[in-house]
């Protein structure tokens, strides 16, 4: 059911806009109010998904209303009501986050149309609401212990900026949050986010990967192809596993940071773009630049905030904030019944040497859901999770 909110101090003119929108649809739900002191107390206390407001009223003008309406709600479509000599004033108010003006007296099509529209965008932008949610929760960084605490002091003071940070930290320590998470408080959020698992690229294709390629340059080169760069225009790149990267693709990598522009496999053209990188790693590349494996001027474009992520051994004390989160997520993958964890069997797990780090207290609790019992005891622990 949609609610529709009508803002009009003529009383014959709401009745009709009120019966032309309530009869397009069983589906619209039409309150008044006669001004906009009455308008914007409705709006405090209930939900509504557009609002259709006069521009010439007493008490408050439209103008004005639109104001604060916009303060209160502002994701809440509002489509202002002109007469005619209130067009300038109706233009005006598009500037002001309006999201159309209908002239008086409506016309038919065109306010049913208009509505419509509105109530997409609505919709649309809650949808796009829920799925940025959804994606938050997917890489929230779970834990209340120091060590995490410490990183997200510092990836809040660190995101608003387009500094590079480098990632360190071994296989499942959550590397890949910290990245999303400096990607998505910085100012760079509503822009993609590129993401390339550079150990997991055979070397003589990395470079086409992150820079792209034209027509015959290799053998298998059928078409100019975009790369990761290109895409990530405006946005971040997240290289993930840099330490992997051939010494030739780190050159490359390396003018892009310096100049700002990349030039794809086979062509001497150069693009520019606007990246902000982000590279991870479990490799020690101190000891890879001292073995020639990996690039130091490379090393210190990319290493202008470090940031080391913990082991779980280092962090024991999340353990349990982290069970609860898994429990509530591998449940709903799964269609499961979550099922509770003793103190016993939660204290046991805390002692246990996660060499795998998060990702292998994932796959034991994940273990546990399916195959214990309705409470998940220390047996169970030791049946299911043992080493």
């Amino acid at each position: 059911m949609n609610k529709i909110l009508i803002i009009e101090d003529e009383a014959a003119i709401r009745r009709v806009l009120k019966r032309i929108i309530s009869d397009e649809s069983k589906s619209y739900n039409v309150e008044e109010a006669e001004d906009g002191i009455k308008g914007i107390e409705l709006v405090k206390v209930a939900d509504f998904d557009l609002i259709l407001c006069d521009i010439k009223m007493p008490k408050m003008d439209g103008v004005e209303v639109l104001k604060k309406l916009k303060e209160l709600k502002p994701e809440i479509p509002v489509i202002m009501i002109s007469g005619h000599g209130d067009l300038e004033t109706a233009v005006e108010t598009m500037r002001l986050g309006a999201y159309d003006y209908i002239s008086k007296p409506p016309d038919l099509n065109r306010l049913l149309n208009t509505v419509r529209n509105a109530l997409d965008k609505k919709q649309l932008i809650v949808e796009n609401k829920i799925l940025k949610k959804k994606v938050n929760t997917k890489y929230e960084m779970i834990g209340e212990s120091d060590p995490i605490t410490h990183i997200k002091k510092i990836v809040d003071k660190v995101a608003p900026t387009d500094a590079r940070v480098l990632i360190t930290g071994g296989n499942g320590t959550g590397k890949e949050l910290v990245a999303h998470r400096l990607h998505n408080l910085s100012e760079r959020s509503k822009a993609p986010m590129v993401e390339v698992n550079c150990a997991a690229i055979p070397s003589e294709l990395i470079e086409s990967e992150l820079f792209g390629h034209v027509k015959g340059s290799f053998t298998g080169a059928n078409k100019d192809r975009a790369g990761k760069f290109e895409a990530a225009n405006g946005g971040t790149i997240f290289l993930d596993e840099i330490g992997d990267m051939s010494l030739s693709a780190q050159a490359k990598v390396l003018r892009a940071l310096q100049e700002s522009k990349i030039s794809r496999v086979g062509s001497d053209k150069d693009i520019k773009v606007n990246v902000r990188v982000l590279a991870a790693t479990n490799k020690d590349l101190r000891k890879e630049i001292a073995e020639g494996k990996f690039r130091e001027d490379l090393y210190h474009r990319l290493a202008v905030i470090l940031i080391k992520v913990p082991a779980l051994n280092e962090r024991r004390e999340d353990v349990p904030v982290l069970i609860k989160h898994f429990i509530k997520i591998i449940a709903k993958e799964q269609g499961i019944t979550p099922k509770a964890f003793s103190k016993e069997a939660i204290k046991k797990l805390k002692e246990y040497n996660w060499t795998g780090n998060i990702r292998e207290l994932r796959n034991v609790v994940e273990r546990l859901l399916i195959l214990g019992e309705k409470e998940i005891s220390v047996n169970d622990v030791l049946l299911y999770a043992s080493k």
